[in-house]
């Protein structure tokens, strides 16, 4: 298939559906609209649906189950990601031997600092059936026919998954304390344990709250992949760390207005 044959409809920040080639429509920008669909929410439902408040933007990005929410905080921690909406637009596309056309509704779009996008869609393993997997395949080629990157992400490894889920909890600005934090850089200048870095700064009730918001923000770094946090997790700076200072504190003054 060409980007001829691909369609999009999606609704923009007032809530307008617009819809037409994807060839035409691709350069919109969809961080800026709204889901296109709602969440579906009835009696007995299995999974779990909700909003999740990004950092990245101060927005709020939909999810709809506990998966598609660990992802979302996954992009939440990227440095690299501008910003996320979910459910963003929805694909359509003409199947030989259907009347009708086959549409489907990717769950995230990425907008990277850099400008490129990424479309995401959040499925373990074992729930593709071949109807999803057909859906999928055409989502990514329509990607790839306007310069889009495409995903599909499926159950996330438990270890990083439970090290962002803690961190997150200190990803608002409101737990920055310049002061702190200026202790805390110079306490990890050349790596140490995580506690013992904390106690030389000060009371570790009140230093640790915002050395946890340093490593969300990755100003300081710690391995989330092998182990999970503890007091002996070796706290390090972060390469380049003046690549990007900018960022956070445009968070903050987004919160704050």
């Amino acid at each position: 298939m060409g980007v001829e044959d691909f369609c999009l409809a999606y609704a923009d920040g007032f809530g307008r559906v617009c819809h037409g080639p994807l060839g035409v429509v691709w350069s919109a920008r969809f961080e800026c609209g709204i889901p296109v669909r709602g969440f579906p929410s009835f009696k007995g439902q299995r999974n779990f649906t909700g909003w999740y408040w990004a950092a990245t933007g101060a927005t709020h990005v939909g999810y709809e189950s506990w998966l598609e929410r660990d992802h979302v905080m996954r992009l939440d921690f990227d440095r690299q990601v501008a910003a996320v909406v979910s459910q963003p637009f929805r694909l359509s596309w003409r199947v030989e031997g259907r009347r009708r056309r086959v549409s489907h509704t990717p769950d995230y779009f990425v907008r990277h600092r850099h400008g490129t996008v990424l479309v995401v869609d959040v499925r373990p393993d074992e729930r593709i059936d071949p109807e999803d997997a057909a859906k999928f395949a055409a989502t990514a080629t329509a990607c790839a026919q306007v310069g889009w990157g495409y995903q599909r992400l499926g159950v996330m490894a438990p270890m990083l998954a439970a090290n962002l889920r803690w961190l997150a909890g200190y990803r608002h600005p409101r737990v920055m304390r310049e002061a702190v934090a200026f202790g805390l850089r110079s306490a990890f200048a050349e790596g140490q344990g995580l506690l013992k870095g904390a106690r030389v700064v000060g009371d570790p009730i009140a230093v640790l709250p915002v050395l946890f918001h340093l490593l969300w923000r990755q100003d300081l770094v710690v391995d989330l992949e092998s182990t999970l946090l503890s007091a002996a997790s070796v706290v390090s700076p972060r390469a380049g760390s003046g690549e990007v200072a900018g960022d956070a504190d445009a968070s903050a003054a987004a919160v704050s207005g």
